[in-house]
């Protein structure tokens, strides 16, 4: 089920916590929603799932509008919020129970949809126990397993694996990915890994606007205007001369010396397979022994440390 984001803002007093956004997430496609405190992921999806009014603009999950039908739009949503609020004072399976009845799970598959919820989730172990006697991270998977209950569409996920180790987030992160292969999956987190590891796509938004919208390798690839590249260079007479020699190919920008690398230099550019051809014809000019090139990956959390900076 497709979800269509149309000018969605939303106002407190003169303050825009979400600032005229559009967007869309198809079926079978799990989006990973980014940015920093603040910057409305969290309202965007409490709008999403009808726990808040837009003050401008409209969200369509399918054919239904969250303005017009909230209640059709949340019949098809499972949402695990930041907080995860549980009634902690209810066994695990009693509470499954509950929220199948209150999500509309027909009472003959109750008992089916609950157990195949433990299975999925791993609280076979737990099932028995109050849920207040539960870990952070069983928890967290009774979170999961109650925005699940009732095979909903959409899967609206705020740190889906907050408090889980890292055995518990490898086997969510696999999870999600089977869910995203039939629902529409959005999810938010700060772990930018856990991001590449499971979502098709990435939107980072930052003081309630879009700064970015796209696969990891496109963002990647947009944020290649400027290179980075790692050279050692051996038998050049001296550093001054390698920079200064280095800072008069075209697509150079800048040229810094690395003090725990002998000869080192780390290298600020533009289209690095290009500037690689010519830092290699200038050392054979010279007669320099090129030693060491590696172009730096441009990672992630540098494109989000730089969209997301003021």
């Amino acid at each position: 089920m497709k979800i269509t984001v149309s000018n969605l803002t939303k106002k407190y007093g003169s303050q825009r916590a979400v600032d005229n956004i559009s967007f869309e997430v198809q079926t079978g496609e799990v989006l990973g929603f980014l940015g920093p405190n603040g910057a409305g992921k969290t309202t965007t999806m409490k709008i999403i799932t009808c726990f808040m009014a837009p003050s401008d603009g409209d969200v369509m999950v399918g054919d239904f509008s969250i303005l017009e039908h909230p209640e059709e739009v949340k019949k098809n949503i499972g949402y695990l919020p930041e907080n995860n609020p549980l009634y902690e004072d209810m066994p695990v399976l009693e509470y499954l129970e509950y929220v199948a009845e209150l999500q509309g799970v027909p009472k003959e598959k109750i008992q089916e949809r609950v157990i195949e919820m433990v299975v999925l989730t791993g609280l076979n172990v737990e099932k028995h126990k109050k849920i207040g006697e539960l870990s952070k991270g069983y928890r967290q998977r009774v979170g999961l397993a109650q925005a699940m209950i009732h095979d909903p569409e959409i899967l609206i996920l705020d740190e889906p694996t907050t408090g889980l180790d890292p055995n518990q987030i490898i086997e969510i992160r696999k999870l999600i990915r089977e869910l995203g292969r039939s629902k529409t999956v959005i999810l938010s987190t700060h772990i930018l890994s856990e991001v590449e590891a499971t979502c098709d796509r990435i939107l980072i938004i930052n003081d309630g606007k879009i700064v970015a919208d796209g696969t990891a390798e496109v963002l990647k690839q947009q944020a290649e205007g400027e290179e980075m590249l790692r050279v050692q260079i051996a038998d050049a007479p001296n550093n001054d001369e390698v920079i200064s020699s280095l800072m008069e190919l075209e697509r150079v920008i800048l040229v810094d010396p690395i003090k725990e690398l002998e000869n080192g230099f780390m290298i600020n550019c533009k289209e690095s397979a290009e500037t690689r051809k010519e830092i290699f014809k200038l050392c054979v000019s010279k007669n320099w022994i090129l030693t060491q090139m590696t172009p730096i990956e441009t990672k992630l959390e540098d494109i989000f440390r730089e969209l997301t900076t003021n």
